[in-house]
């Protein structure tokens, strides 16, 4: 007797794989597929993916998160969107998109640019500051702080 975790696990794996990474790979690519201006404005959330009947081609539908406002751009841009997410594939994988509207209020926060690093005067300058300080973990730590402060003054 085998424990039902190893079968499930083998045939959930089976099913499942190609769905979702090609959605960790559409995410990936996402502002390449909309353009940088609606990358941040929508989002892919799901794939419905539907077996064919006999001789029928399976037909796998995109789900796109997106507010009112930008449903309507992206609506006319839905033939270029699974053209270039097919081109991503190397198939005609994805047959159809559907918008599911979310408030603008919960849109998805834009992405935080890194900040610059120090450079050497910069560090030194810092380094000499705490140098004073006998605790090492406390010497860490104000450097640490005091290295997130200057990056973002500047």
């Amino acid at each position: 007797m085998r424990p039902l975790s190893e079968s499930t696990a083998r045939v959930s794996g089976k099913c499942f794989e190609r769905k979702y990474i090609s959605l960790g790979r559409i995410v990936k690519h996402w502002a390449d597929i909309v353009g940088p201006r609606l990358a941040d404005k929508a989002a892919p959330i799901k794939i419905h993916y539907r077996k064919g009947a006999k001789g029928k081609k399976p037909t796998t539908s995109l789900d796109i998160a997106v507010d009112s406002a930008n449903a309507t751009a992206l609506h006319y841009q839905k033939g270029l969107i699974i053209e270039k997410i097919n081109r991503l594939f190397g198939d005609d994988w994805i047959t159809g998109i559907r918008f599911v509207h979310i408030p603008v209020n919960q849109s998805r926060p834009a992405m935080k640019k890194a900040l610059p690093p120090l450079n050497l005067t910069e560090k030194k300058l810092l380094s000499e500051t705490v140098s004073r300080i006998t605790d090492s973990e406390i010497q860490e730590r104000l450097l640490s702080l005091g290295e997130a402060i200057a990056k973002k003054n500047k």
